[in-house]
Formats: C-alpha cells, sequence, structure tokens
C-alpha cells in the first residue's frame, strides 16, 4: 500500500465504538474524529479517566486516583496539534522542581532535579565517586532512547516485526541480558544511587532486579523532558481530551457499560450495551487487557489468548492506596512527590514478588498541596499514599490484613516527618488489591497491567490490531504502561486502524506521529 491522504476521504460515514474512556480510548478518539471517522467512547463510569480522573472527596478533598504525574508531554501535545489544538491552551502543566525527594531508610536522601550540577551535588553527598558518572549515564540513555523511539512507534503484528529495521538498529543498544539494576552497576556502586535511578521501574510494576535493562530510559525521560504536576490533577488532562473529542464530534456515552463485542464470522462488528446493539466498522478495547477482554470477546476470538493463557500471564504487582483528607498543613521538608525506600529494598522487593507483604515497605507519598492549592480547603492538606503489595495471586486475606496494615503505613510515615496524623484525618478511603478488582476491574489487582519481561513485550504482548475490526488500546497492550507509553500505543491503534477502513497507507501525520515515524510504524497493516 502507498501514503495517501485522499485515502482518508474513504472513512466518510464509517463508525467506530471504543470501550472504556480512559488515557488511550481518549487518544484513539480524538485521532480517529480527526481524520473523520464517527466515533462513540462508552464508559460504565460517570466520569471519564479510568483510573486516570480526580475525585473529590467529602470535605472538598481532591484526589488523583492512580497516576499523579505526568512525564513526557510531547506526544499528547503532538496529538493535539495534529486535531489544530494546543495542548497548553486547555492543561496547565507544573514543572517541578525539585522533581521528588527520595529517602534512603538506611540513611541519606537525594532531592531530584534536572539541573546537572544540582543533581550531581546531591549524589555526591551520599557517594562522591558515583556523581562522576551521572553524565555519562544521561549520554548513554540519551542514544538509549534515540533507537528505542522508532521501536516504541512501531507495531508488532508478525514475527518478522521484530526483525524491522528499527529493531535490529536498537538492540545493541538495549542490552536485553541485563536487568535495569545490573546496567546501572556500571555507572554506580552505591545501591542508594543506583535505586535513585531504577525504582521507576515500579511504574511498570516490576522489580529493577528483573526488570529489562532498556527501562533505565524512564528516569532519564524525567530528567531530560521533566516531571509535571496537571493543575488540578491529572484527571484535568483526561476532562481536556474528552472535551475536546467532544468539540469534534465524538458521542462520549458515561454511565453505559457495554456487554460484549459482536461479530459478523471472523469480524467485529459492533457492541452490546444494554438493550441496545450499536454497529460499527470496527471497535477498540481500552480497559484492563486481562479483566476486559475475557469479558467482551469470546474464546473463539482470541485464539492467542485464551483463558488458559491468561491465567498463566506474569502480571505486575499491586499496590495499597491510602487518600486522606486532613486538617491542617504539611511540614515545609515535605515536598510534592516523596519516596521513602526501605532499609533492604532488594528484600523488599523480592517479597512482593514472591507474595509475601512486605513489614517494612517503601512507599510514595504526593502532597498535591505543595504546588496546587486547589486540591484541598484552606488550611487542609490532600494526601495521597502509595505502598507496592503483592496481587491477588499472592492468596493476603486483605479483609483480615487491611486494618494492622493501615496502622503499620501510618507508623511508616513517621519516618517521613508526618508525626500526628491520626488524630488530624477528616477524610479517608482505603483501595487494596480486591477493590482494585472489585471497584475497577483490575484482573488479579495488578495496578499496573501485564508484566513487562522480555516474553510479555512487543509482538509477545496483545497487538493493537488483535482481530479483524478489533483493536486495543492501553497499558495492557503493546507498547506497554505509562501515560505517555499509552498515548504512543494510541498512535499505534489509530493508525492501524485508519488503514484498515481506508485500504491505504496514511501519513505519519495523521497520527500525530513525526514523519520519520512513516519508516517504522507502518508496514504492518499490508
Amino acid at each position: 500500500m502507498l501514503q495517501s491522504r485522499d485515502g482518508l476521504r474513504t472513512l466518510s460515514g464509517r463508525r467506530v465504538i471504543i470501550v472504556g474512556a480512559g488515557p488511550g480510548g481518549l487518544a484513539t478518539a480524538l485521532l480517529l474524529a480527526r481524520a473523520g471517522l464517527h466515533v462513540t467512547v462508552f464508559d460504565k463510569d460517570e466520569a471519564v479517566g479510568g483510573r486516570t480522573k480526580t475525585v473529590e472527596a467529602p470535605g472538598s478533598y481532591r484526589f488523583d486516583i492512580g497516576p499523579t504525574f505526568f512525564l513526557y508531554p510531547q506526544i499528547l501535545a503532538d496529538i493535539f496539534a495534529s486535531c489544530g489544538e494546543r495542548l497548553e491552551d486547555h492543561v496547565r502543566l507544573e514543572r517541578l522542581d525539585p522533581q521528588y525527594h527520595l529517602v534512603f531508610e538506611e540513611g541519606g536522601e537525594i532531592r531530584a532535579t534536572a539541573d546537572m550540577d544540582r543533581l550531581e551535588a546531591e549524589v555526591a553527598r551520599i557517594a562522591p565517586d558515583d556523581a562522576r558518572n551521572v553524565r555519562r549515564f544521561f549520554a548513554d540513555n540519551r542514544v538509549k532512547l534515540k533507537f528505542f523511539k522508532p521501536v516504541l512507534e512501531q507495531a508488532f503484528h508478525t514475527l518478522r516485526s521484530m526483525a524491522s529495521p528499527a529493531m535490529l538498529t536498537a538492540l545493541p543498544h538495549l542490552h536485553p541480558g541485563r536487568s535495569v539494576d545490573g546496567d546501572l552497576k556500571r555507572y554506580f556502586a552505591d545501591p542508594r544511587v543506583r535505586l535513585a535511578f531504577a525504582f521507576q521501574t515500579k511504574y511498570l510494576g516490576m522489580s529493577p532486579f528483573r526488570c529489562p535493562s532498556l527501562f533505565t530510559i524512564l528516569s532519564f525521560l524525567e530528567y531530560e523532558h521533566g516531571v509535571y504536576h496537571p493543575v488540578g490533577g491529572c484527571g484535568a488532562v483526561s476532562e481536556a481530551m474528552a472535551g475536546l473529542a467532544r468539540r469534534m464530534g465524538v458521542d462520549v456515552r458515561l454511565g453505559q457499560a457495554v456487554d460484549r463485542v459482536t461479530f459478523a464470522g471472523k469480524r467485529a462488528n459492533g457492541v452490546v450495551a444494554g438493550s441496545e446493539h450499536l454497529q460499527a466498522d470496527a471497535v477498540v478495547i481500552n480497559g484492563d487487557f486481562a479483566k476486559v477482554i475475557r469479558d467482551l470477546v469470546p474464546q473463539t476470538h482470541r485464539p492467542r489468548w485464551r483463558d488458559a493463557k491468561i491465567a498463566k500471564a506474569r502480571l505486575s504487582c499491586s499496590t495499597f492506596m491510602m487518600y486522606l483528607g486532613l486538617e491542617g498543613r504539611m511540614p515545609e521538608t515535605l515536598g510534592h512527590h516523596t519516596i521513602l525506600l526501605a532499609k533492604d529494598y532488594a528484600r523488599n522487593i523480592r517479597e512482593i514478588t514472591d507474595g509475601t507483604l512486605p513489614m517494612e515497605p517503601s512507599l510514595y507519598v504526593q502532597h498535591a498541596g505543595y504546588t496546587d492549592g486547589g486540591m484541598a480547603p484552606p488550611g487542609h492538606t490532600a494526601l495521597y499514599v502509595l505502598v507496592p503489595v503483592p496481587n491477588l495471586k499472592a492468596g493476603i486475606d486483605w479483609p483480615a490484613t487491611r486494618p494492622p496494615y493501615r496502622r503499620l503505613v501510618l507508623e511508616r510515615l513517621r519516618l517521613l516527618g508526618l508525626e500526628d496524623l491520626e488524630s488530624r484525618i477528616r477524610y479517608e478511603r482505603i483501595v487494596d488489591p480486591t477493590q482494585w478488582r472489585d471497584d475497577f476491574a483490575v484482573h488479579e489487582g495488578a495496578t499496573f497491567n501485564l508484566a513487562h519481561d522480555l516474553m510479555q513485550m512487543l509482538y509477545f504482548r496483545p497487538h493493537n490490531r488483535f482481530g479483524p475490526g478489533l483493536y486495543l488500546v492501553g497499558g495492557g497492550t503493546h507498547p506497554g504502561s505509562g501515560l505517555p507509553v499509552i498515548y504512543e500505543g494510541a498512535r499505534i491503534t489509530a493508525r492501524l486502524l485508519i488503514e484498515e477502513l481506508a485500504g491505504v497507507r496514511v501519513p505519519a501525520s495523521a497520527v500525530g506521529m513525526p514523519e520519520t515515524a512513516a519508516l517504522t510504524a507502518g508496514g504492518e497493516a499490508s
């Protein structure tokens, strides 16, 4: 097939249904509407965003439910630009400096900053020899990202795609046999410094001692491109996307669950939602893959991902969440993002991976009011606390465990100078792995979806084109989890779908991608 802009005219009158108004579903809706398709988005919730939403609790406290910061906004900015809009006209993004405060229980701290002179000084306070290698680490990862970015922009629908020019060019820079921690040992001898550039693997729900070394680019992305707070919470981004989608003619139907995808032969041709059967030329599913695919698609239409395979899939960890509305303010020492890294971090991670509940856990605290006064009423604080824990395959009795674990987490917060929280709590919500499963439809409570090991990435991850007329987007499909990666996945999914319906190769710019991506991202729709 040849590139063609004229081919997009054939999309007039074609209809696409998107199941799920999470970040991937909304980004896909924008790109498909921009191409001229009639798009309907269903979501069972009354608000858009999926887990990337911001909720207002009693007492006027506001909390992000899942993601609490924004990385690499360029991809979403490109999507908005392809729709004739500027992201900054819709969302105010505050770049944080420091990005976060790392507190090592065994001693020492680092206030992470993109200012290389200051970062070297921070590292030198705990490991003077390692500070000399900070710039070399960033230089090497700048090259790694340059070569891996085309791979992230590429669809992987055949084994042949594993030998694409982009993949073969990137491979020497990826060192697939190393873990993140193993790769970092080439730069940093102090395990605390390695942790400062490795804890980001928890964004994927994985251990830095097992996660493939290519994911050192996560920490590089933070420093090179910034850690941002969307004013009003991360839900403000979802709301902005939905608002633009509606203005572009997308029909967003909230509070309406989809019961199943329908098929004509092997091809998806619509959905059943309540008593209504809506026909479509293609269907896109945006949801927790292992949960939603079994609910919506019969096994006969997913031969590569039958129930038995999904049951054996390797999953990420889960999280124990506390959303606390507190009377009074936080100490000045508590910044926007704070991470407490357990004294024996290797044991902490090993326990989570092996299904044992950590009794000396690491934890993450977001104090959004440090930057954004609108997240709590005057004189009050909205505090978000996340503790990585095993997913539900571990068999932990959470109804019995929940109260004592809550007490343990409050005690651990004392290590960050938060001494008197219990008496100041005016609102409290806890989400443990069972609630991730029951309230948020997350398979086995695995908050970060399928694990990102080598045999569940690229071609081996669920494909963006899942079958004739059936597409996926979200953390469970290629390229994987994390907001910028999900937006990249939306570009891949939208492009494949447009090419299938139009019958022509479309330019990269049609889905907000740079034209250089045409050499790597196309070809799989043929």
